[in-house]
């Protein structure tokens, strides 16, 4: 029996307002709301994204977006990670294309990009109700971190970091 492979997402940088990025946005808030009975409320906005401060993508398949995540710069590192750190922000699938490697590929995407952009660490969170999220993150090789910013005292959260290294570069 052969395994397929997973399908290649075409990524594109967009902007957090784009319509592609808003479906997807509204559709990880709406999970956030089912899974801990209210969207995430960690501040954020497009401005993170622009420029050399971040970036936010969309990944399609054919025409259809169906996934996304970010990066954005932190003024400062948390948990004593490398300078200079960001922070992973929006990773998501859509429920119909889940277990496909998608996931993934975003955060290969995520980390090769902040790695060229001169980012040496990445820190992100996820929620303790999202099992299959911190075991990706565990095998793409981030470790536990204490929480810190705006889920310093989130008893649901889980925070995780990783040092970029050569390999994370193209």
């Amino acid at each position: 029996m052969t395994t397929a492979l997973p399908a290649a997402l075409r990524f594109e940088r967009r902007a957090l307002t784009h319509p592609d990025a808003v479906r997807l946005i509204d559709e990880v808030q709406a999970e956030y709301v089912a899974l801990y009975g209210g969207p995430d409320s960690a501040p954020i906005d497009d401005t993170e994204f622009a420029g050399d401060a971040g970036r936010f993508y969309v990944g399609y398949l054919g025409d259809e977006p169906v996934a996304m995540g970010a990066w954005r710069r932190l003024a400062r590192a948390p948990s004593d990670q490398p300078e200079p750190c960001a922070e992973v922000k929006r990773m998501y699938v859509a429920a119909a294309y889940r277990r496909r490697g998608l996931a993934r590929q975003v955060l290969a995407l995520l980390e090769r990009e902040a790695a060229a952009a001169g980012t040496r660490s990445l820190v992100l969170e996820t929620g303790l109700r999202q099992p299959e999220a911190m075991r990706l993150y565990e095998s793409c090789g981030y470790r536990p971190i204490p929480n810190y910013g705006h889920y310093r005292d989130s008893g649901l959260s889980r925070c995780f970091g990783k040092t970029l290294g050569p390999a994370d570069t193209p």
